[in-house]
């Protein structure tokens, strides 16, 4: 009788204490767990290895400090993928709060790949293989201006180099130069990039949303007017999985690293609802 008491009255200050600890060993003893990739994602990896030489990724970083732990992994998985592939790689930020997360991004990679490169052809330069466009007024007006002339929107970089000098920028002049544009962000910014730039110029669009905002964005990876999608931390850890199984990438898995506390916080919880309607049970029936 007393275990069954204890059973239907545990403190909620002691399953706070738990989980606290549940969720936060993990992030300090980190240890990437694998995962399995799913269709949305082997898509979005597809898409991006599928590019021609010729032609570019636009990776639109949109995400603030808020959405980092769920979209950055993506961004620096994508950046690491492509500069892999030696797929040319032009950045954007179509908002100002995103600069700074989208430039450390795009140093992180390019100090990796640099830091173990021996020759000038497998360094990451800047100019050559990516270039930062930054931050223009107008995400609408940005769509729409780059099908016609990159360079006219964004006459100069983040760094304030004219953008027609940079020797990138003299092959890629709009979206006939470009794959794919890949989309990070939790708001309704990739169902923008559908509107205007792939309805309009045809350009490939594929996404990466927070866990929040899957269910609105389904039915455009169903239509086929997202080129793959990636949802969440879950969604970051398999795009980490798959460049890592692909191209034997060892950096740093921060997604992968943090879904044991995700997935142990949920046992947890699950744990204590079946304890808890089990109490509830046993209880009934012992009166």
């Amino acid at each position: 009788m007393k275990i069954i008491e204890a059973l239907t009255k545990v403190d909620r200050r002691i399953i706070y204490v738990i989980l606290l600890v549940v969720v936060t060993l993990p992030l300090i003893f980190p240890s990437a767990q694998s995962v399995r990739v799913m269709p949305p994602v082997e898509k979005f990896f597809n898409a991006v290895d599928e590019i021609p030489p010729d032609k570019a990724l636009i990776v639109d970083f949109d995400y603030t400090p808020q959405d980092m732990p769920e979209l950055e992994p993506m961004g620096i998985a994508i950046l690491r993928h492509a500069f892999k592939k030696r797929i040319k790689v032009l950045a954007v930020s179509l908002y100002v709060q995103p600069l700074g997360l989208a430039l450390r991004a795009l140093q992180q990679v390019t100090e990796e790949f640099n830091s173990v490169a021996t020759t000038n052809a497998d360094s990451i330069i800047y100019g050559r293989d990516y270039v930062f466009l930054g931050w223009q007024v107008g995400p609408v007006n940005a769509m729409l201006t780059m099908g016609e002339s990159i360079a006219r929107f964004y006459p100069v970089d983040y760094y304030g180099n004219r953008t027609d000098t940079l020797p990138l920028m003299k092959k890629i002049k709009n979206y006939r130069n470009v794959g794919l544009v890949a989309s990070l962000s939790p708001s309704d910014i990739p169902k923008y990039w559908v509107a205007y730039a792939q309805n309009r110029f045809g350009v490939k669009v594929s996404s990466g949303i927070t866990s929040v905002s899957a269910s609105e964005f389904y039915p455009y990876l169903q239509t086929g007017q997202f080129s793959g999608m990636l949802v969440g931390m879950k969604g970051a850890a398999e795009y980490e999985e798959i460049v890592g199984k692909n191209f034997d990438i060892t950096g740093r898995r921060k997604a992968s690293e943090s879904l044991p506390s995700l997935t142990y916080a949920h046992l947890l919880i699950i744990a204590f609802i079946v304890v808890g309607n089990v109490g509830y049970f046993l209880s009934r029936r012992h009166k």
